[in-house]
């Protein structure tokens, strides 16, 4: 009886016809037959699931051929978009290819003065109350007057109102002003016993660091208790961002990335610009958020588009171009605000190059490999044609045929499919689950590092300068994507991402447990240890660690995009970047809290380190493999063996011959026939 289930499952049962293939996810008809049983569980006695086998053959000839119906999938020279579309059209040699990808390069730049504009409009300025001495004006006058004094400016005035980079001001009368004992002071600062209790002071002089002349903070005097304010600020944009990464990936998948991103320009420029103009901190925080929301759908679809525009061996290095464009934004941040002197102008000045976008509608064109995915040939046979003009292409390359294959199928209906149907698969939904596991872990223990570093725990008179702080995590940042070039080169996607995910476990866990070993000797005087010993290790473990982490963060959204089907792809990088944006968002969440439950916070990521090390391993191998286009080759996207296996060593993973002879799988012997003899269910079995 199960032979015969097996037999028919396979459509091996006379006058039977194979299933209808499910949309967007089914195999051709010379394939389904093939990957039914095979995609079943091995039997009772196996334990193990054997893989679907991918299809390798680009023709539709063979001995199930004739089973074609209206509901079949088309030609598998049409779904091989990498292995026939692209080489039609020059791949990326192709000089209207080339200006699309600089044309994605260019946005990165303003995408970069946007992420980090918070470190400006929203910096905690140090602040005194005005009329508590003649010295106090003096020293509000110098600073906030004259932005070339700020270099000699390397630490915050010893009051009880200072402020550091991580620090709130929202807890000011649990802090007595000893802290700041160290530090050379501003010139006459305030009396600190005046000032201990002055929180229901009516006007301030505030000491900006950023070299802006007022930001929100100072217009609308966010400081003691309305401190809270300036945290449900910053949230505003990442939670705008969220919703923008899930609610902009889905309609991306539905209508096309084209679409998306030229409304996402329109409504940033409207609300962006309209922050500008806002007459309180709520107004503000409410346009942060739908601008927020409206960068996320630019950030996905270029971001969908770069990778969907490249062939399998230009892709990493052309994200990582992406990359470092936008780290040329961060760089050029802080000259961009002592240009403006004035957060409205700075805020104006970062919007307005967006305008430039709207140049898009009438030269950029929509995702070509999205129209072949979703049988939009009517609309593909269109674009083939203008890519085919601007090149000055002859159609005598055309020497697979696809013009021919894709007249032939000019009448199917196209079908679009949404991220929501990810959950009925097998391999696909745990893939996405890891990753977005990896993204949440990587950008919320960053923050952990961060803190470590710049926070109130290592007093270094370098790192309490705001612009020592700002650009040692953007150097960090930028050595960070410099490394992963070189490892993703060598080790692949998954061999880097565990290899960083290690570094960033390792360095969590030395953080945690070896420096509150050495505070424990350093009490004891003839341990030889002090405090500046502990001081200096965590320092070290937190560039590490910074370092790794924001490699973790990058990839894991890097390798999500490889292996997310082009059908889903834009709502499988929004579930990647928003769980980076919960990751994101505990800094504020600590900060809010007066970095009450940090500790916590650093443990429960630390934790999450060594699944996700295991989880890795789960993953896929991405490097130099085409694109899945629908959810049946996303399937096809299964593990492999970390390491390749030596010369004349026995595979573990059977091949196609050894299959047949196998209990209970000899009935479909005939459904592989058309396959390679060293096919395994992952690959080619190497000799």
């Amino acid at each position: 009886m199960a032979i015969d289930r097996r037999r028919e499952a396979a459509g091996g049962g006379s006058g039977r016809q194979p299933p209808p293939a499910e949309e967007n996810g089914s195999l051709p008809p010379g394939d389904a037959a093939a990957s039914a049983p095979l995609g079943g569980r091995a039997g009772p006695g196996g334990g193990a699931e054997i893989q679907p086998l991918p299809p390798l053959h680009p023709g539709g000839s063979g001995p199930h051929s004739s089973c074609c119906s209206a509901t079949a999938a088309p030609s598998l020279l049409l779904l091989d978009y990498d292995g026939s579309v692209l080489p039609f059209l020059g791949g990326l040699g192709g000089g209207y290819q080339k200006t699309l990808v600089l044309l994605t390069w260019i946005p990165a730049l303003f995408i970069g003065f946007s992420q980090f504009s918070d470190s400006f409009l929203l910096d905690q300025p140090n602040f005194w109350c005005r009329g508590a001495g003649k010295g106090a004006e003096l020293a509000g006058a110098t600073v906030t007057g004259r932005w070339g004094d700020m270099g000699n400016w390397t630490s915050p005035p010893t009051t009880p109102f200072s402020t550091a980079a991580w620090g709130a001001a929202g807890n000011r009368s649990n802090n007595s002003g000893t802290d700041g004992g160290d530090t050379p002071p501003l010139p006459s600062p305030p009396d600190k016993g005046d000032n201990v209790s002055n929180c229901d002071c009516h006007e301030w002089d505030y000491g900006i660091r950023t070299g802006l002349v007022q930001n929100v903070v100072s217009k609308w005097d966010l400081v003691c208790d309305n401190a809270w304010k300036v945290h449900i600020a910053k949230f505003s944009l990442l939670v705008g961002l969220i919703f923008g990464y899930l609610i902009t990936g889905c309609i991306a998948d539905w209508v096309g990335r084209r679409p998306v991103l030229l409304f996402s320009i329109i409504f940033i420029l409207i609300f962006g610009l309209t922050v500008a103009l806002s007459v309180n901190v709520t107004m503000f925080s409410t346009l942060r958020f739908f601008e927020g929301f409206c960068l996320a759908g630019i950030i996905l679809t270029l971001y969908a588009l770069r990778i969907e525009l490249c062939p399998p061996g230009k892709r990493f290095m052309i994200t990582m171009v992406a990359s470092f464009v936008a780290m040329a934004g961060q760089f050029l941040m802080p000259g961009l605000a002592a240009l403006c002197r004035d957060w409205q102008v700075l805020q104006a000045l970062i919007i307005c190059p967006f305008l430039l976008m709207l140049l898009y509608w009438s030269i950029f064109p929509e995702s070509l490999r999205w129209l072949m995915a979703t049988q939009q040939f009517e609309s593909a046979k269109k674009l083939i044609l203008h890519f085919t003009q601007k090149n000055c292409m002859s159609p005598e390359s055309d020497i697979k045929g696809v013009m021919p294959e894709l007249e032939k199928e000019l009448s199917r209906r196209p079908k679009k499919v949404c991220i929501v149907k990810v959950v009925g698969t097998r391999n696909l939904w745990k893939n996405i689950v890891v990753l977005c596991v990896n993204s949440l872990t990587g950008y919320g223990i960053h923050h952990c590092f961060a803190r470590s570093m710049m926070g109130h725990e290592v007093k270094v008179p370098l790192l309490e300068n705001f612009y020592a702080d700002y650009y040692t995590m953007a150097s960090i940042a930028l050595a960070s994507c410099l490394a992963m070039c070189v490892v993703v080169r060598f080790l692949g996607r998954r061999g880097g991402l565990l290899l960083f995910m290690i570094l960033t476990a390792l360095a969590s866990l030395l953080q945690l447990g070896l420096l509150n070993l050495i505070g424990k000797y350093s009490q004891h005087p003839d341990s030889g240890m002090s405090d500046s010993v502990k001081d200096k290790f965590s320092i070290a473990f937190s560039i590490v660690g910074m370092f790794a982490s924001h490699a973790v963060g990058s990839l894991s959204v890097f390798f999500c995009a490889e292996i997310t089907p082009t059908v889903i792809r834009c709502g499988g990088l929004g579930l990647v970047l928003a769980s980076a944006g919960f990751g994101m968002l505990t800094a504020p969440i600590i900060e809010l809290h007066n970095q009450k439950g940090y500790f916590l916070h650093h443990i429960i990521f630390a934790c999450c380190t060594l699944i996700c090390i295991i989880c890795i391993l789960l993953l896929p191998e991405s490097r130099d493999q085409n694109l899945p286009e629908n959810i049946s080759n996303g399937e096809h996207y299964t593990r492999q063996p970390l390491l390749p296996h030596k010369k004349g060593e026995q595979p573990l993973l059977l091949t196609n011959a050894e299959l047949k002879d196998y209990s209970g799988l000899h009935d479909v012997a005939t459904a592989g026939d058309g396959l390679p003899e060293g096919a395994t269910a992952n690959g080619m079995k190497s000799m």
